[in-house]
């Protein structure tokens, strides 16, 4: 079967004003005249069609005048969950905010105050940290175990770690960096860990939409239900359809205290989402929507096994099977190179931006991580840029 066009074909986002391509000089060194840019979670094909024709007739009409958060809307994100995950909301257990990073910023706010602690599990989404630390919050981290291609929890030795000072817990499923889809066994262990510890469980869930076969996504409030009173689920339709730029995400909170607590806080804050935001979402949370993913899903998993397959021959590299998302999580210890060493070669011989493995926190330290969200030729290239970077290994 031929590429799918909607996926394979190059759109050139330089100049456009996009982080991921036009800043990655800036933070990077790599010049977006001859690099390939591969860090930043975003996609580099359009969204679907059902969505840009939803905006082209908000545009044709061509009134922006108030919008308010609508059943229509609310209606769609309910049968998305229901539809894609098997998971049953209310619909006025939905709440919007400008994205997930402002999620966890809010949660942070509502939930904490300066000087608590806030335990991550790591290698993690550096933003956690990142929210923690501007929020005058303090991390408490506790490793994950590396058994062979997999992430495991160690709950006692996260136990050890708490100083009883924790308020929250910033948890991250399915897992990214490594793409580890948790079981439902471990989302009631760490449930439970955030029970026994008086912790809010704040369950970032962005990259649900994108998990490849053989693996299954479960919802924590699925998983582990008797914990609903402590939990906050984060959920998004930016990373799915590439609509990140239009900065709208939910807060799913089942349970009615928490949900008070927070909706009193973004009112008190006069927050309402963009109009045209809440229409981009609407429509792609609709069975057109839902074809359009699994496409995706599908076009994803070859870009994976192309990536995979290249990483794996050069000697002492090795991807780590994803299972969801598409972020390659790639080890270069078996190089015995420091990672100065290895991000000078990919970064100044290969001419790439990756995501540096240490701003994921420890376990970090030997890594890089690729943006796979690209057109077939963009992945072709990074791997024929990195067998030579690394060719003196061969």
């Amino acid at each position: 079967m031929p590429p799918d066009p909607r996926f394979d074909t190059v759109v050139d986002r330089r100049g456009t004003q996009s982080s991921k391509w036009d800043y990655m000089e800036k933070y990077y060194g790599v010049s977006p005249k001859d690099g390939l840019a591969m860090w930043t979670a975003d996609s580099d094909y359009p969204t679907p069609a059902c969505v840009t024709d939803a905006l082209s007739r908000a545009v044709d009409h061509g009134i922006f005048g108030y919008y308010p958060i609508n059943d229509a809307y609310l209606t769609a994100t309910q049968w998305w969950m229901k539809t894609r995950h098997n998971w049953e909301i209310e619909t006025n257990w939905i709440l919007t905010t400008q994205g997930l990073g402002h999620a966890i910023a809010m949660s942070l706010d509502v939930w904490s105050a300066p000087d608590d602690h806030i335990v991550i599990f790591s290698p993690v989404y550096h933003e956690f940290r990142n929210k923690i630390e501007k929020a005058g919050r303090r991390v408490t981290e506790c490793p994950l175990l590396r058994e062979g291609d997999n992430y495991v929890l160690d709950l006692e030795d996260a136990q050890d770690r708490l100083t009883g000072q924790e308020k929250m817990l910033i948890w991250c499923s399915p897992q990214n960096p490594s793409g580890r889809v948790w079981t439902t066994d471990e989302l009631r262990q760490i449930a439970d860990f955030a029970a026994r510890n008086d912790l809010i469980l704040v369950s970032d869930e962005v990259h649900h939409d994108l998990v490849y076969k053989g693996s299954t996504f479960v919802p924590v409030h699925i998983a582990a239900p008797e914990f609903t009173d402590r939990m906050v689920i984060l959920t998004s339709a930016s990373k799915t359809f590439n609509i990140a730029g239009q900065r709208t995400g939910n807060m799913i909170i089942p349970d009615a205290a928490l949900r008070a607590a927070m909706n009193n806080r973004l009112n008190a804050l006069d927050y309402k989402p963009a109009g045209l935001s809440l229409l981009m979402i609407e429509a792609a949370y609709s069975p057109e929507g839902a074809a359009w993913v699994d496409a995706q899903v599908a076009y994803l998993a070859d870009n994976c096994a192309v990536f995979d397959a290249a990483m794996d021959a050069i000697p002492g590299v090795h991807a780590l099977p994803l299972r969801s998302t598409y972020l390659a999580w790639v080890d270069f210890s078996g190089t015995g190179m420091s990672y100065d060493e290895v991000s000078r070669r990919v970064l100044k011989d290969a001419r790439i931006a990756p995501s540096a493995g240490p701003e994921f926190g420890a376990g970090g330290e030997t890594f890089l991580r690729f943006n796979l969200a690209a057109p077939r030729a963009t992945i072709q290239d990074a791997c024929r840029r990195l067998t030579a970077a690394f060719g003196d290994l061969q």
